[in-house]
C-alpha cells in the first residue's frame, strides 16, 4: 500500500495556506506534519479527509485517486480532527453505536481498538461530562470502527495528561506495526520519534525536516 499526495493548494480569499503540497508514505510508516497555528496542517488534513474540497490537486491510493472516489475514501481513511465531532448529550456506548454494528461493538469492546483505548472504563458516562482524554479516545475509537487503512490525526495529544498520551501513542505504535500509514499534525516529541518522515508547512509550502531531538532548532524552522 502507498499514498501519493500530488500539488494540493487551496486559498481562501486573500490567503494561500496551501500552495503546491506533495510527499508520499508506504504502508507502516507515520508522517509529521508541523508548523506553526494557522500555518494550514488543519487544513491538509480535512482535505485528505475529504471534509474540505482542495483547488486542485490529488490524493493517490495505490493509484486511485481517493478524491474521485469519495466513498472508498471514507471507508479507507480516518480522520481525528483537533475538535471532538462526538454527540453531547449521548454515552459512549451510544455514540459508538452510531459507528459500529452490535457484534463488531462487542468485539472491539473485549479484545479490540476500544478495549486498547481503555473506552470500557468509561461506556456509561455521558460526553458532556468526560474529560478531555476520554474525549479524544472516544473520538479516536469511532474513527476506526471501519478499520481504516490510512489515519490523519490532528494533535492527538495535545492538552492531555501523561496517562491518555501513553494510551494513545501505545495505540498508534500499534498501528504502524500493523501496516498502517499515520499522517500526525503534531510537535511532541514522542510522536515525533514514531514519525519516519517530518515536514515542515510554512507559508504554504512543506518541507522535508530532519529532526534529530533538537527543540529549539525545530522552533527556530518553524
Amino acid at each position: 500500500m502507498e499514498i501519493e499526495i500530488r500539488h494540493i493548494q487551496k486559498s481562501f480569499r486573500k490567503t494561500h495556506p496551501l500552495k503546491d503540497i506533495s510527499f508520499s508514505a508506504a504502508d507502516g510508516s507515520c508522517i509529521a506534519l508541523l508548523g506553526k497555528n494557522g500555518s494550514g496542517k488543519s487544513t491538509l488534513l480535512s482535505i485528505l479527509a475529504g471534509v474540505t474540497s482542495a483547488d486542485s490537486g490529488s490524493f493517490l491510493l495505490d493509484g486511485t485517486d481517493l478524491f474521485s472516489v469519495p466513498k472508498q475514501l471514507s471507508v479507507r481513511v480516518g480522520y481525528i480532527p483537533q475538535g471532538t465531532p462526538l454527540l453531547e448529550e449521548l454515552s459512549a456506548r451510544d455514540n459508538l453505536r452510531l459507528w459500529y454494528t452490535p457484534d463488531a461493538l462487542k468485539h472491539s469492546l473485549e479484545d479490540g481498538v476500544l478495549a486498547m483505548l481503555g473506552i470500557p472504563d468509561f461506556l456509561g458516562v455521558t460526553v458532556s461530562k468526560m474529560s478531555g482524554g476520554m474525549k479524544k479516545r472516544l473520538s479516536i475509537g469511532c474513527a476506526v470502527a471501519r478499520d481504516p487503512d490510512i489515519l490523519l490525526l490532528d494533535e492527538p495529544t495535545a492538552a492531555l495528561d501523561l496517562p491518555c498520551k501513553t494510551i494513545i501513542y501505545d495505540y498508534l505504535a500499534d498501528c504502524k506495526k500493523r501496516g498502517k500509514i499515520l499522517i500526525l499534525a503534531t510537535h511532541d516529541e514522542r510522536e515525533l520519534a514514531l514519525c519516519d518522515a517530518l515536514y515542515i508547512l510554512r507559508d504554504g509550502v512543506l518541507n522535508p525536516y530532519r529532526y534529530d531531538g533538537d527543540v529549539n532548532d525545530l522552533a527556530d524552522r518553524l
